[in-house]
């Protein structure tokens, strides 16, 4: 399964220029052959355009999601659309289960070359150190896996990356590719590296971390969108401009090598 990540630079609270953006890219990697193709945390918004996040907010059946089901089916290609703020009242009145019947979520979807809803991911673990999500978020509950072009493939969301335990249970699930939509900033640009590759050495799967470019405020996006394989070893990575990540899956990769080295088998 060849994947494309696209580390897109979003304007803060520039909804309809940020969407419309980022369905060009995925016309684009479709259009260079790629069967997935992932966007980042919060592309619709801006993770730190915090005040903007109730007038974007929609329902996973909405308008602004239903171009991206539209453009999987145009452009026959997977989309993780990921993530947008959900609003879970909308979501609920459009018969969507939700973990909470009022608020926010930070929510991936997951669109296969038809069109469909395949995966919905609502961020579990919200970031409160300098930021507002913990008070405008409901935390997701479930982490979903799925079977894409013969991959089992999983989602989580930018700070889930420091909780190993949620990666765990995707690969009690049998996930072999774990698509990680972030809105990472600087100064920690280490973390970012290491966790990432972490996840993909001790779960001996690949690892995609796609994170956002630009600068809000203050806040910059420090990029360096990488693909990792099971090994941990860099496939593919970009700079801290907006970019687009190529790399191929193989999930007989990953067999092989949770074959030759069973870290896996021997857990306790």
């Amino acid at each position: 399964m060849k994947i494309a990540c696209v580390q897109l630079g979003v304007e803060g609270g520039a909804v309809e220029t940020n969407v419309d953006a980022a369905v060009a890219r995925v016309r684009e990697a479709a259009a260079d052959g790629a069967d997935l193709v992932v966007l980042p945390e919060l592309f619709d918004v801006g993770y730190f355009a915090f005040d903007a996040y109730a007038r974007a907010a929609e329902s996973v059946a909405g308008e602004r999601l239903d171009r991206f089901a539209s453009v999987a089916a145009d452009a026959d290609v997977n989309v993780l659309a990921g993530t947008v703020v959900e609003d879970l009242s909308a979501s609920a009145a459009d018969g969507v289960d939700v973990p909470a019947t009022s608020g926010l979520a930070n929510t991936a979807v997951l669109f296969d070359r038809e069109g469909d809803r395949r995966l919905v991911y609502r961020k579990r673990h919200l970031f409160g150190y300098g930021s507002e999500e913990t008070d405008r978020m409901v935390p997701g509950e479930t982490v979903p896996v799925v079977d894409i072009e013969g991959v089992r493939v999983g989602v989580t969301t930018c700070y889930d990356l420091r909780f190993p335990e949620q990666f765990r249970e995707m690969v009690d699930a049998g996930v072999e590719c774990v698509l990680v939509p972030s809105a990472w900033p600087y100064p920690r640009v280490e973390h970012w590296r290491t966790l990432g590759r972490a996840r993909a050495i001790e779960n001996l799967a690949y690892v995609a971390t796609i994170n956002g470019s630009g600068d809000f405020d203050g806040d910059a996006l420090c990029g360096r969108t990488t693909v990792y394989d099971p090994w941990g070893t860099t496939l593919a990575s970009a700079g801290e401009e907006p970019d687009t990540v190529v790399a191929e899956i193989d999930p007989d990769r990953v067999a092989a090598v949770r074959e030759e080295f069973p870290a896996l088998r021997d857990r306790r």
